[in-house]
């Protein structure tokens, strides 16, 4: 008998696993590798959901939030409609959250629109490479993942286009995409790379291929893990190294930088791969997302709203709901 979770437990995994991890690397953002284990040195100990640098414990930030945005427009419309969801992002951003990404702000403040506003602002400044599209891919992923491969990849690019210009970012994310849909079907997407790197943009393929190669380490990263390819390859080299959820996410934590996204995105392909169960009570307990932008003042989701979130999100279409 397989000891595989079944489906419903790794797209609930998934979603849970991501806000864990993002709201447990949120307090030791931008901080100096090792920080977690000096404070944390042991799995099991309790405690990890700490809260701090401006977060409650248990408070997902920026990352998930704009997952659930995302989420919500899906849902609503039944599939992809871009403009729904940049507006949503407009709203979002001007219900000042805690957090936003400084390219990301600029995209969905300068008042173009939703078509043009990353685009132009990737000429201006001709880098636009960052995590951003990549933290809050998880719901979309969900939602995709039963239409296919070349499907789920495409939808990706699309929503990454809508705050990243920057090519590299929508092949992050749809690589994320491919990753997250092969967990859910029960594959080791690890053992799939060479076929999802064959879907990869040329111009950015090999700088994938090498992130995401067995013998890479984050310390080979050449850039921040803020920006998307050290992003993904961290979180692949969690999953990698760890044969459990906690694991996965103490080390992705652990890496110091963009802890809250480099754990967001661990977290959903260790929570995908391991099931609900396998993420600890202790931290799933405080957990909760604040929504600004919602059309509900003050709507938090909790462990119970995320579960149905995943579910409703993995459903077939025909059973698919706002």
């Amino acid at each position: 008998m397989s000891l595989l979770p079944d489906r419903a437990q790794r797209a609930a995994g998934a979603l849970v696993g991501s806000a864990v991890g993002d709201a447990l690397g949120a307090p030791f953002e931008f901080g100096l590798a090792g920080d977690f284990s000096a404070r944390f040195p042991g799995p099991g100990r309790g405690g990890e959901m700490c809260g701090g640098g401006g977060w409650d414990a248990g408070e997902a930030t920026d990352d998930t939030q704009m997952a659930v945005h995302v989420a919500d427009s899906l849902l609503a419309h039944a599939g992809l409609d871009l403009p729904d969801i940049f507006g949503r992002f407009q709203r979002w951003a001007a219900a000042e959250p805690k957090d936003i990404g400084l390219q990301t702000e600029d995209v969905l403040t300068n008042g173009l629109p939703w078509d043009l506003a990353a685009q132009v602002h990737f000429q201006v400044n001709t880098r636009a490479a960052g995590n951003g599209s990549l933290m809050r891919a998880t719901t979309a992923a969900l939602y995709f993942a039963l239409d296919g491969r070349e499907a789920t990849m495409d939808a990706a690019r699309s929503i990454a286009a809508l705050t990243h210009g920057d090519r590299a970012a929508w092949e992050g994310t749809a690589i994320f995409h491919e990753l997250l849909r092969l967990t859910l079907e029960g594959a080791d997407p690890l053992d799939r790379l060479p076929q999802t790197l064959a879907l990869v943009h040329p111009d950015h393929r090999d700088r994938y291929a090498l992130a995401l190669a067995p013998y890479w380490h984050p310390d080979d990263a050449t850039e921040f893990n803020g920006a998307v390819w050290p992003c993904l390859g961290s979180a692949v080299w969690a999953l990698r190294a760890t044969s459990t959820y906690e694991d996965a996410v103490r080390a992705a934590v652990d890496l110091g930088g963009d802890t809250d996204t480099v754990a967001a995105v661990t977290g959903a392909l260790a929570g995908a791969r391991y099931g609900l169960a396998a993420i600890p009570a202790r931290w799933t307990a405080p957990l909760h997302v604040p929504l600004p932008g919602s059309a509900r003042p003050g709507r938090t989701l909790r462990l119970a709203d995320l579960v149905d979130l995943a579910h409703r999100l993995d459903a077939p279409r025909t059973a698919r709901t706002g």
